[in-house]
């Protein structure tokens, strides 16, 4: 029997890098010029180029859609040059197209790395998720707690008040409620306009962020994009899928998923070594954003390994 390559996470990593910052390169021409689509679809043209330069037999987990929505990267297309490991693909091309398109901070581009099975194929629905950083005892917060519980459990846990705890929520009418709950504790709340993923990464560092806990509903795909990065920054997240109708079910059962009402770990979202790689379009408390002068450009990538916990900060010029 023929030994299949083995996933070298090292030597991919780099690579991984260009690809992330080819994508925010192409979109950063279109910030704040109110255009989400085109904004989009130019980091999206720039990564599926850049990914089928790689010596990989990928396969897109976590994409921009089911085939017949997504004219590209979307969830099922085989991306690489053919040779080398089998591996899944987590991507969002460009995460916050409106705060691309407003030039509102924290837009990035995320993608994401694995063995071949060994990342949950997350369908387009929502997920309730729940985020905290490294060194607290597992189940120091849980989904079957109430908001202001949560709250309270971390705050106990750090060894603080609640006053003292911090919580990163979607700004969104559906938690206006869980919102309320939150604040009841004295916490405070840093409300985002978009960008889920980066809003868990908060997590991962409370001491640069400043943000101790994620919490609220948003996209599946995104919750396995931001359990790669905490799997790599270290941190617990919970996810639940939610359903709205017959047809997010069925979403669901395509995906090969039977147990509706599970919670995933973190851990159960990715089970393999990942690698992870995002760089700012716009400036944000993670990355700094596109710098542009006269016959450069600068990115800033966030590149992180599982295998090793190694975090890169990582400066790239070129000209253009």
């Amino acid at each position: 029997m023929i030994k299949p390559p083995e996933f070298h996470d090292r030597m991919l990593s780099l690579g991984l890098a260009r690809v992330s910052e080819a994508a925010a390169i192409a979109s950063a021409r279109l910030v704040g010029r109110g255009d989400e689509k085109a904004a989009d679809q130019a980091a999206v043209d720039a990564m599926r180029r850049q990914l089928n330069l790689l010596d990989i037999r990928g396969v897109v987990v976590i994409g921009e859609g089911e085939r017949d929505e997504a004219p590209m990267l979307y969830i099922g297309e085989k991306i690489g040059s053919g040779e080398g490991p089998e591996v899944d693909i987590a991507l969002d091309p460009l995460e916050g197209t409106t705060l691309t398109a407003k030039d509102f901070p924290n837009a990035l581009t995320v993608i994401a790395m694995a063995p071949r099975g060994t990342m949950l194929h997350a369908p387009d629905v929502y997920m309730e998720k729940l985020a905290i950083g490294p060194g607290y005892a597992p189940d120091t917060v849980t989904l079957e707690m109430s908001p202001s519980e949560r709250v309270r459990a971390l705050a106990q846990a750090k060894g603080c008040a609640p006053e003292d705890i911090s919580v990163c929520v979607l700004e969104r009418p559906r938690h206006e409620a869980m919102i309320a709950d939150i604040r009841s504790t004295g916490a405070a709340i840093r409300l985002i306009m978009d960008g889920d993923v980066a809003g868990v990464i908060h997590c991962a560092e409370p001491h640069m962020t400043g943000i101790d806990m994620y919490m609220g509903s948003g996209g599946a795909p995104e919750g396995v994009l931001a359990a790669a990065a905490l799997k790599c920054m270290g941190g617990q997240i919970y996810g639940k899928l939610l359903f709205r109708n017959e047809d997010e079910v069925g979403r669901a059962r395509r995906a090969g998923i039977e147990d509706l009402d599970r919670v995933y770990t973190r851990d159960e979202m990715v089970t393999g070594d990942v690698i992870f790689a995002a760089t700012g379009v716009t400036d944000g408390s993670i990355v700094q954003g596109i710098r542009t002068e006269p016959g450069w450009v600068t990115t800033d990538t966030l590149l992180m390994r599982s295998k090793t916990g190694s975090v890169r900060r990582m400066s790239y010029r070129t000209p253009i």
